[in-house]
């Protein structure tokens, strides 16, 4: 039996009914661009995250990319942020013209190093970008006294954190902003690209709504210069029939990941490590093996579609190699990526198929 990474096909049937339902909807009312839809989807969102605001967006990358421009960021700032994440993460800062400063990870969580922070800031340092990677929220509080002591804002990338908290708190609700994707792979994830920037300012939040909609604050004003990056109304009503059922989802991931850890424990691997004030959401269950290629070519052999989250770090990648890192600059980094290896994990995987994955994994030689 093929066991893909993740199953879109099976999440779909389980709620066909309420998916097909918010389509007709959306389509019947022929209101596409924002509208009722989206207004009850960020509202409900904004509530899930525990935070007072949310602004719907046509990406997560668009989201990231609102957040910098409302907390400040102009050409020729920095900002600082981890090396093992997507590249939207940096890639607008570049867009903006500010430049993306790396700092290396925590080897246990793969989240940015809080303790690496200060020695990179600089007078023209203005935010801290901290990933939420693989569904596991990075020690937000070392990073926001960092930021209040240096007056530095914080843009949480909790795009793979939706429901994640830390002592307590959801991802999204901690920072001056935070940003959510929900590509379709995601936990929460519409049938194409959509994206949200959630906040607790309201200011913050107004100024992305104008930015969002080609800075517009009524329909022919326009009071700045913005951007197209709207969230559509079929995929607000997709997102909004999903959302209810998030937290089930959520908890079954960590009962999966719980067994993954369980079952491949005294094997010669490294199953994730969570610290105690943190309940992560497994958007990815990480492993690490010293002939990880060699592991992922057994799996995939045994029809176990297992995954790589990110073989490359960001600072050695050909378009950024105009920053002057060199190999070796951020080793934590650089050797879990090269040992980093995703299994498979969604809501409706079977006992039986964590247990295919897990004697796959052990008969590797």
């Amino acid at each position: 039996m093929t066991i893909p990474l993740v199953d879109l096909k099976a999440q779909y049937a389980t709620i066909k009914p309420e998916i097909d339902a918010a389509m007709a909807r959306v389509v019947t009312n022929t209101a596409f661009i924002l509208g009722k839809e989206v207004a009850e989807f960020e509202k409900n969102f904004a509530a899930f995250c525990r935070a007072q605001h949310c602004v719907g967006a046509d990406s997560g990358t668009a989201a990231l990319h609102l957040a910098l421009l409302i907390c400040g960021v102009k050409p020729g700032d920095e900002v600082i942020t981890t090396t093992h994440t997507f590249i939207a993460t940096a890639e607008v800062i570049s867009l903006i013209g500010a430049r993306p400063v790396f700092v290396d990870i925590d080897p246990r969580t793969y989240n940015l190093d809080p303790n690496l922070i200060e020695r990179a800031i600089t007078p023209r340092t203005r935010a801290i970008i901290p990933v939420h990677l693989y569904g596991q929220p990075a020690e937000m509080d070392p990073i926001l006294e960092i930021a209040r002591q240096h007056n530095l804002r914080v843009i949480e990338d909790a795009a793979q954190a939706h429901g994640a908290e830390y002592r307590g708190k959801r991802a999204g609700s901690m920072g001056d902003v935070a940003c959510f994707s929900f590509y379709p792979g995601k936990n929460l994830g519409a049938y194409g690209d959509a994206g949200a920037l959630v906040t607790n300012n309201q200011e913050l939040a107004d100024n992305a709504r104008t930015l969002r909609d080609h800075g517009r604050r009524s329909k022919y004003e326009h009071f700045i210069t913005g951007y197209g990056y709207r969230l559509d109304a079929l995929q607000a009503a997709i997102l909004g029939a999903k959302l209810p059922h998030l937290d089930a989802w959520n908890a079954r991931r960590r009962a999966i990941a719980d067994r993954y850890t369980e079952l491949l424990t005294n094997l010669d691997i490294v199953t994730p490590y969570v610290p105690p004030h943190i309940t992560p959401i497994y958007h990815i269950y990480c492993i690490r093996h010293n002939n990880r290629d060699g592991l992922l070519k057994h799996l995939k052999a045994q029809g176990i579609e297992a995954g790589i989250h990110y073989p490359i770090p960001l600072h050695l990648q050909p378009v950024y190699q105009n920053l002057g890192y060199q190999v070796g600059a951020f080793p934590q980094t650089e050797k879990a990526a090269n040992e980093i290896l995703s299994l498979p994990i969604y809501p409706e995987m079977t006992d039986a198929q964590v247990e295919q994955v897990v004697d796959a994994v052990r008969t590797f030689k």
